[in-house]
């Protein structure tokens, strides 16, 4: 006995299905974001725009990307295990190496020795977070610790006062949310900028 079916066969099937998708892609993946950044711009517009940070008119950085600093005259950052250069956004991420990794031990000694090799006279334990990269790679903060363990090298080759760039590092420590949520970090790019208004690189 032949039941005649219903519908058009595959294509009364294919059209619903096209169709959902077609409305779920310009829903989620258009309307969505459009009134979100929306929003974001009307309510946060810094963030929105990336939190750039600007000097003389002219943008230098973001508050969320760290920028890489060699001269022992500034603070440095966390490092950066990103490809081919230092706080590359396009290619965020970790070294991946475990703790066990020979490649890791030796990348922590190199960071140590060139740490040591900067202010030979600061004989105190380095923090931990000089000398290994974070989870992104573009970590923009490094702790009160590790900014005030460079303070002497600082103060020494700006030709400042220790207590004056420890009062600079203490001004640009941000406390943790509500006074719960976070640690207290110090963001690098922020803080050298005033460093360079404070006393100009010799």
């Amino acid at each position: 006995m032949h039941i005649p079916s219903s519908g058009t066969g595959r294509a009364g099937l294919l059209r619903p299905a096209l169709v959902v998708f077609v409305l779920l892609s310009a829903l989620t993946g258009l309307l969505y974001p459009l009134a979100t950044t929306g929003v974001a711009r009307l309510l946060l517009p810094h963030q929105a725009a990336g939190s750039l940070i600007e000097r003389d008119g002219r943008v230098v950085g973001s508050e969320l990307i760290g920028q890489a600093f060699s001269s022992p005259q500034y603070f440095w950052g966390r490092p950066s295990a990103t490809a081919p250069a230092p706080y590359n956004a396009a290619a965020s991420g970790g070294s991946n190496l475990g703790p066990r990794n020979p490649a890791l031990a030796e990348a922590v000694r190199e960071r140590v020795a060139a740490l040591r090799a900067a202010d030979p006279g600061n004989t105190a334990p380095i923090p931990a977070d000089l000398v290994t990269a974070s989870g992104s790679g573009l970590d923009p903060h490094i702790s009160p610790a590790a900014a005030l363990y460079q303070a002497p090298r600082v103060a020494r080759l700006r030709g400042l006062p220790l207590a004056q760039v420890e009062q600079l590092v203490a001004a640009h420590t941000g406390r943790p949310i509500v006074g719960l949520l976070g640690e207290p970090a110090v963001n690098v790019l922020a803080l050298n900028l005033d460093l360079d208004r404070l006393a100009p690189p010799r």
